[in-house]
């Protein structure tokens, strides 16, 4: 039993815990080891812990996820967390301050659940706006990834906490990730996919990289030797620790020789002690390269545990939340800021801020909690303002709200709110597991009994609560009070078979005819429907009973890992058809419409990529038809990478809110109202049409292969190499007051040919000319020498740095620099195998956005500059 002695260090059984490991010689614990003790310390004890040597006082360290939120260790009853904007939302802001503040909140988040690693950030490329995952990376810019990290990390490990930086190299899409095979030549992958890793690894030292799960360029990144040893470790110098995507170890011999230090998760899969003991008899393995990565796990957990003893050694309990008063108010006041900060306006005739009349709300996600991404992103809010809440709860005297549904937005029903209750009327429902026997027979005693109050859960820690892999039968129950009479509509998806009952009547079917879905990490089955008719006032009983077995003609694909998981949700059913026309009618008797639509959690997640642009089901036809019967309609929509706009035309204003963890409501309010002059500018570009996305014929692995081959044209350099106009350019942001550039210059650089020794420094002056203050963010680009002087074709210009002004008053002018060194002027010259810098005359451009430049000031490159490293 664990208790806390007066002097408040952790004790276990009466016995203080040995702190040994804080001063121990890494080197000398290496000799005491024995192998099997080696080997043990190569993988995870379990799915978020490192292994531990209590015989020489090593303890385990506990890492979490993730890149918006410190979400813990559970995947089906999460601790309450804070959820930061996503990461596109964080790099719209253009800000390093803030970036560098999120890291710091992520810390003591983190910590609270008793980790000392976050496994972020993700700075894979948003090579297309349709991954998956897009929106837990920055942008489509390297330079912008890439800055915007190192200030993310520095706030994290400045607090004593490990970023993990990630996917190395190439996950930059979903499908077949654990196979697909990503192609791509020297030049773009440092260009482009290198850059961010790289300027990170400058600028902040991440302690500890991620490897992807794909291979790259036919080896898997977990066991590429090249990619962590020639270039992370011996080219750039990294120190840390190299750890696997969870379940992305594919060998033994191959990941240990590679410099794979740490597989993740535990219990080993591939370092299983006869594996590993078993290649080392064969000499595959030197027992040497074991101590070598034996000395960099050790290393790593060594420093971090110095770091935060009181974390490493506090006594094993319960998750902590954060949510003192104080806390709460910082962390909110935080999270509105990026949230705010973020939000990018991307059109506006007049409309907006809106300080007065009658305005009606319309849309599928007004009155839900839409925070992030899923996946891996995916967290449990320990508090979440909706965008109703926000502008109602905001809104200026003169302002009049009415509220329609607009149309069904979600992938999949509602999740059980108020109206289900447990048996005895408390909030929740009531959770058993059955254990099914050898014999097939079904335990008439559960193995486990439980409840919850989230009628979605991944199922992993239950079974192990119930003592291991088993085959089970869980139920979720509640007591249904509908609030009113008509047909409801339940749904499930689960990982094996089920059905949905309504008092002993069966309502849905799902132990036959399964498709496959997305849920659960692509494991759960497509959803399954129906409808009951129910009375109000009266008492209803509603039962999930899900089987883990699948039925023998299920559609369902294999997964790498075992997940299970089940969902129930119910909903009034509402025709798409009746919503329209009620907004419609909305609309017509508002001076003002706002409309929050978009995605969310189900339709942007880890595991697959979306199919094209569009908005969910009849979404876009919804906002058409509200735009019609009134153009004074704003548009703010949820999402964490690009969407299709075919009303953009009807509408007389859009807001890109992103996703906006906690606060999005109230981020959302402070921008439409105008108490926030919105700042943000677009960290991507926005395509008009799928098939003028750079990577549209090359985004899937195509029998394994993902061909890169559109090289070094990504994002806006290829819309401007190619002279395809986007809806809306890289760089675009509309403010509520005017901006104007002056007098941009830039300081000569230095005439030395030494690389580290290049510099020069850009100025711009920056005017308010309109009414009211604002923030705004200045984006310096180069332009190289003209095309008939250089050997290859580069980009017309790029994005080198930018500087954000806050609180820039009416008339107020003021300076804007930066310095640019060698990473501005370089390029990857193949033939060489080097960085690069070509001589002839330079410039410097500010952006309006990546498609417009104000302003040329000129500087001379005398001579060929090469160099490697950092």
């Amino acid at each position: 039993m664990a208790v806390t002695n007066e002097n408040g260090s952790a004790s276990v059984n009466g016995h203080a815990p040995d702190r040994s490991f804080l001063t121990a010689s890494v080197p000398q614990l290496v000799k005491q080891l024995t192998l099997d003790e080696k080997i043990t310390l190569l993988a995870g004890k379990n799915f978020w812990e490192t292994a531990e040597v209590p015989r020489l006082g090593i303890p385990s360290v506990k890492v979490t996820d993730g890149p918006n939120g410190a979400r813990g260790a559970q995947f089906g009853k999460q601790t309450s967390a804070t959820a930061l904007p996503n990461a596109t939302c964080l790099a719209a802001t253009f800000s390093a301050p803030l970036a560098a503040s999120a890291g710091h909140l992520l810390a003591a988040e983190s910590k609270a659940r008793g980790a000392v690693c976050l496994l972020a950030p993700t700075v894979n490329i948003q090579r297309s706006p349709l991954g998956g995952r897009a929106f837990e990376s920055f942008s489509e810019d390297p330079t912008l990834s890439g800055l915007m990290a190192a200030s993310y990390i520095n706030g994290l490990q400045a607090e004593g906490v490990s970023a993990t930086i990630k996917h190395f190299i190439g996950n930059d899409q979903e499908h077949e990730r654990n196979g697909s095979n990503s192609i791509i030549a020297p030049r773009p992958l440092r260009e482009v996919y290198l850059r961010p890793f790289q300027i990170a690894e400058r600028l902040a030292r991440p302690d500890a990289y991620m490897t992807s799960y794909n291979r790259l360029n036919g080896t898997h990144a977990s066991e590429n030797s090249w990619l962590q040893q020639e270039l992370l470790r011996k080219e750039w110098g990294f120190d840390g620790l190299i750890m696997s995507d969870w379940y992305g170890t594919y060998s033994v011999s191959d990941s240990i020789n590679a410099g794979l230090d740490l597989e993740m998760p535990g219990p080993a899969m591939w370092r299983a002690l006869p594996l590993v003991k078993h290649s080392i008899a064969a000499h595959k393995i030197d027992p040497r390269t074991i101590d070598k990565r034996v000395t960099e796990v050790l290393n790593w957990m060594q420093k971090y545990t110095k770091l935060n003893p009181e974390v490493v050694y506090a006594p094993k309990g319960p998750e902590k939340v954060r949510d003192s008063a104080e806390e709460r108010a910082s962390d909110a006041k935080l999270l509105r800021e990026i949230g705010s900060q973020g939000a990018v306006l991307l059109k506006n005739e007049g409309i907006l801020p809106i300080k007065s009349g009658k305005v009606a709300v319309i849309g599928p996600n007004v009155k839900t909690p839409v925070v992030t991404g899923g996946g891996s992103a995916k967290l449990r809010p320990l508090w979440a303002v909706t965008p109703w809440e926000g502008l109602e709860g905001n809104k200026p005297a003169g302002v009049e709200l009415s509220y329609a549904f607009g149309c069904h937005g979600a992938k999949f029903v509602k999740l059980l709110d108020s109206e289900f209750t447990a048996a005895d009327g408390k909030h929740g429902f009531d959770l058993k597991f059955f254990v099914r026997g050898e014999d097939g027979e079904l335990a008439t005693t559960p193995a486990l009994v439980d409840r919850w109050d989230v009628s979605e859960l991944l199922l992993g820690e239950f079974q192990v609560r119930m003592g291991g892999p088993a085959v089970w039968v869980a139920e979720m129950s509640a007591t249904f009070r509908p609030q009113h009479s008509g047909e409801y509509e339940f749904g499930t998806t689960l990982t094996g078979s089920g059905k949905v009952y309504v008092d002993d009547e069966v309502v849905v079917d799902a132990s036959r005819d399964q498709q496959p879905g997305t849920a659960f990490f692509y494991a759960g089955i497509a959803e399954k429907r129906g409808t009951f008719k129910a009375e109000k006032g009266k008492t209803y009983t509603v039962r999930l009973v899900h089987d883990s077995r699948r039925p023998p003609d299920s559609e369902m694909l294999s997964q790498p890992i075992q997940i299970s998981g089940m969902r129930l949700g119910a909903q009034p059913l509402i025709s798409d058809d009746d919503a329209i026309a009620q907004a419609v009618a909305a609309a017509k008797a508002a001076d003002k419409v706002v409309i929050v639509a978009g995605l969310n959690s189900d339709w942007e997640s880890e595991s697959y990529d979306r199919p094209d642009l569009s908005l969910p089901y009849r979404t876009d036809e919804m906002i058409t038809a509200v735009a019609d019967a009134n153009p004074n309609t704003v548009v703010v929509l949820q999402a964490g990478s690009a969407v299709g706009m075919p009303w953009l035309d009807k509408v007389a204003g859009v807001v890109f809110a992103w996703y906006g963890g906690n606060e999005t409501g109230n981020a959302i309010a402070d921008v439409v109202y105008g108490s926030v002059n919105p700042s943000g500018r677009l960290p991507l570009s926005l395509p008009a049409r799928k098939v003028d996305i750079a990577a549209n014929l090359n985004f899937k692995s195509a029998r394994t292969d993902i061909h890169y081959e559109e090289g070094i044209w990504v994002g806006y350099k290829h819309f401007n190499a190619r002279g395809i106009a986007p809806l809306f350019p890289f760089g675009h942001g509309l403010s509520y007051t005017t901006w104007e550039y002056s007098g941009l210059e830039v300081t000569p650089p230095s005439g030395e040919p030494s690389p580290d020794k290049w510099k020069l420094e850009a100025r711009v002056t920056v005017t308010n000319t309109g009414k009211v203050a604002g923030s705004h963010s200045v984006h310096f680009y180069t332009a190289p020498p003209a095309e008939t002087t250089t050997s290859l074709l580069h980009p017309e210009h790029a994005l080198q740095a930018f500087v954000k002004l806050d609180d820039v008053q009416p008339g107020e002018s003021r300076v804007a620099s930066v310095v640019l060194d060698k990473y501005a002027v370089s390029h990857w010259d193949e033939r060489w195998d080097t960085w690069r810098v070509e001589q002839g005359t330079w410039a410097v451009r500010i952006g309006v956005d990546a498609q417009t430049m104000d302003g040329r000031a000129e500087f001379e490159v005398a001579h060929d500059i090469e160099w490697r490293g950092l």
